[in-house]
């Protein structure tokens, strides 16, 4: 088998759908026996803000959530299935009990994907 170069790696990432990524990292982990966890930022507070022995804490993980269906309900529905691993009838149930989580724990550039994802189809998402 031909050695992949970094670019042609990231190239085939850029295909993979959220849940892909998502899958694929897992088992990524597990054939490894490595956890892929984000480093967490730190920042020094500004001069004169406060105790200095205080670290702030940057926040690197997010949960969407659904807070409206919005009038185009399929769409959402549509969108939800896409971006979780959730059936029909699960997808539905979700979009109907709003306000829920679609996401939980991803990081910054996976949220704002999933929640323009989800404004686009007309739902009305919320990132905390």
């Amino acid at each position: 088998m031909a050695k992949l170069s970094q670019e042609d790696l990231l190239a085939q990432f850029e295909e993979m759908t959220l849940i892909e990524l998502s899958e694929f990292v897992k088992a990524f982990e597990e054939k490894f026996d490595v956890t892929a966890a984000a480093a967490v930022a730190v920042a020094a507070p500004a001069a004169g803000g406060g105790d200095a022995g205080a670290a702030v804490e940057e926040k690197d993980e997010f949960d969407v959530i659904l807070t409206g269906a919005g009038d185009k309900k399929i769409q959402v529905i549509k969108v939800v299935r896409e971006l979780t691993s959730l059936g029909l009838k699960e997808a539905k149930d979700l979009v109907d009990g709003t306000p829920k989580p679609v996401l939980e724990k991803v990081n910054k550039e996976a949220a704002d994907k999933a929640a323009e994802a989800l404004k686009a189809a007309g739902a009305a998402v919320e990132v905390k």
